[in-house]
């Protein structure tokens, strides 16, 4: 059995956050369009229930290109 009292955080590294950020946003987009897609394919109530996530992923990119504005100001 490991002792977990052992381990050690690690370091809080963002030196490439704004590339994670960006990727999140791509990653996003992509899956929103294919979403889009399947609506073609999907009945009503599974078409809802895809523009409701894709709502929530559009708040998500917000949040994102948020946090991406955040980044460059601290860089300042």
């Amino acid at each position: 059995m490991t002792n977990r009292n052992n381990n050690k955080p690690n370091p809080d590294d963002r030196s490439d956050n704004v590339e994670k950020l960006q990727a999140l946003i791509q990653n996003t987009e992509d899956k929103m369009h294919k979403a889009e897609i399947s609506m073609e394919f999907s009945g009503s109530k599974q078409q809802e229930q895809i523009k409701a996530k894709n709502k929530r992923r559009a708040e998500s990119i917000q949040g994102f290109r948020e946090e991406i504005k955040d980044e460059a100001h601290k860089g300042e």
